[in-house]
């Protein structure tokens, strides 16, 4: 077999467990067998159509087995995978299309009238839509193998980051990248072969295909795909399938604690949880070590596939709040701006090097080359490192509130905020002040049947943080701009504070 990428996965799984149940989907299950000869149908139909090697062909769609298919089939290929993130705008797809030179499409229903709009604004040469036609054209297509050669440095996924402040631009993710990623999962979170994952947290984040799905595709589990994340389900589709794996960020496990069900429902199954996308709040870590369950933070980047930080169960109580150490196959430095590390408790730059670290962004190679210092990755995050070398994610370097010359993190007053009990989400952002040059602004959003006084809230912060780090001012939402990885719209939130950001 000369293709060492990801479209081998399926033959490959095929081959020792043909039998073992690969997804389930709306109650329907897939084994490995059939996902292998879907793959290989779907790769003939997209070359029959004209996709060769090297040709980008997207998704766009809720998580569905077609995702995978999709993904697998490009890789059998050698062309390249684009996903694309659902809820964004028509001009925002449009953008991604364009600048990735995508020449395929495979959406979901939904997205039709989307698509539609699209006509004539790319290149696209081919939509195909999941439902009759999709299967139609597996149906008709061959099942001989397809021996595409493919390496581990071959692009496999082309990832646009988040897009929370200017144009996402596009990680190049080869497909060593990838597969040196799950190994890391592999080895830091102890997959065994009948892992059950929730993939709950959609596909086309990072986080909800590296770090759960592909690892637990890889060991030979089962991923149950769930289309929208939703608390009373989540509680149903644990017990129902005996739910041994999730990951979400903390929003969506704030969710199902805050849910009435939390107390009574069955969670034995349950043996790892992760969390990540942001910094998890205490009080959060706290409810669920309560409940019997252990968190398993962790902290990474698109660029880097992402997996870069980790902290196991061994230390997840005496190192809570920390992103823990690097994973078995990455290295992490904390650095000053002269690269130089810092000292215990100083806050410094994190920076990435490893296998699963991408080349590149797509297309960009002044940006490749800036976001780069002697082969680190730099993160642009800022965090801290304990005298044991765990390493504290403190926030983004471009977050830092400077408030008369003393530097402010709002992750430290957000952390404080959310132990409020009128409080059930917040953001702190700087905000213009003729004195000091910036001050904090917190935006919260309530807990259910509570009316938070913002006097009372900051009140309630005195003797806790230094002066200079109290809000200034507290302003109260029904809910905070997201994307839909679940990542703050800072620049949204600055327009709650009164802030223009034209």
């Amino acid at each position: 077999m000369r293709n060492e990428g990801l479209g081998s996965w399926p033959a490959r799984r095929a081959r020792k467990t043909p039998h073992r149940t690969a997804l389930i989907h709306e109650e329907r299950p897939t084994d490995y067998r059939t996902l292998h000869t879907r793959v290989t149908r779907l790769a003939h139909a997209l070359r029959a159509r004209g996709i060769r090697r090297g040709d980008r062909i997207a998704h766009l769609g809720p998580n569905h087995p077609a995702y995978l298919e999709t993904l697998f089939a490009a890789g059998t290929l050698g062309a390249v995978f684009v996903p694309l993130n659902t809820r964004l705008a028509g001009p925002e797809i449009a953008y991604q299309l364009a600048d990735s030179g995508a020449k395929a499409l495979v959406h979901g229903p939904a997205q039709a009238g989307l698509v539609a709009e699209l006509a004539g604004s790319t290149d696209l040469r081919i939509h195909v839509e999941t439902g009759d036609a999709y299967e139609q054209a597996l149906a008709a297509a061959s099942d001989e193998p397809i021996d595409e050669p493919v390496t581990p440095d071959d692009t496999c996924i082309i990832m646009y980051t988040s897009g929370t402040t200017g144009r996402p631009k596009g990680a190049m993710l080869t497909h060593g990248n990838l597969t040196w990623n799950a190994v890391n999962v592999l080895v830091d979170h102890d997959l065994i072969a009948d892992e059950r994952a929730l993939v709950s947290a959609p596909l086309f984040h990072t986080a909800g295909l590296n770090m759960l799905t592909l690892p637990v595709l890889l060991k030979g589990g089962t991923c149950v795909l769930v289309e929208a994340f939703d608390p009373e389900a989540t509680f149903h589709l644990i017990e129902r399938h005996r739910i041994t794996f999730m990951f979400g960020v903390p929003t969506m496990f704030d969710r199902i604690a805050r849910h009435p069900r939390w107390a009574g429902a069955d969670l034995s199954s349950l043996r790892i949880l992760t969390c990540g996308g942001s910094p998890v709040p205490t009080p959060l870590i706290a409810a669920y070590q309560e409940r019997g369950l252990t968190f398993l933070q962790g902290y990474g980047m698109t660029e880097a596939a992402p997996g870069t930080l980790f902290l196991d169960a061994e230390h997840a109580s005496d190192k809570a709040g920390s992103a823990g150490v690097p994973h078995f196959f990455s290295d992490v430095r904390v650095v000053r701006p002269d690269l130089t590390p810092v000292d215990v408790g100083e806050t410094g730059e994190v920076m990435v090097r490893g296998p699963h670290v991408m080349p590149g962004y797509w297309g960009l190679p002044e940006e490749t080359e800036a976001a780069f210092a002697d082969g680190w990755f730099r993160s642009g995050d800022a965090a801290r490192v304990d005298e044991d070398g765990y390493v504290r994610i403190v926030d983004r370097i471009k977050d830092m509130i400077i408030s008369g010359g003393e530097n402010i993190y709002p992750a430290e007053i957000e952390d404080l905020l959310l132990a409020h009990p009128a409080i059930a989400e917040c953001a702190v952002i700087g905000v213009p002040d003729d004195t000091w040059g910036e001050v904090p602004c917190a935006v919260v959003v309530p807990a259910a049947g509570a009316e938070p006084d913002p006097e009372e809230i900051l009140a309630s912060l005195a003797g806790r943080l230094a002066k200079y780090k109290i809000p200034k001012s507290v302003v109260v939402t029904d809910e905070l701009p997201r994307t839909a990885s679940g990542k703050l719209l800072k620049s949204r939130v600055r327009h709650l504070c009164g802030i223009s950001t034209t």
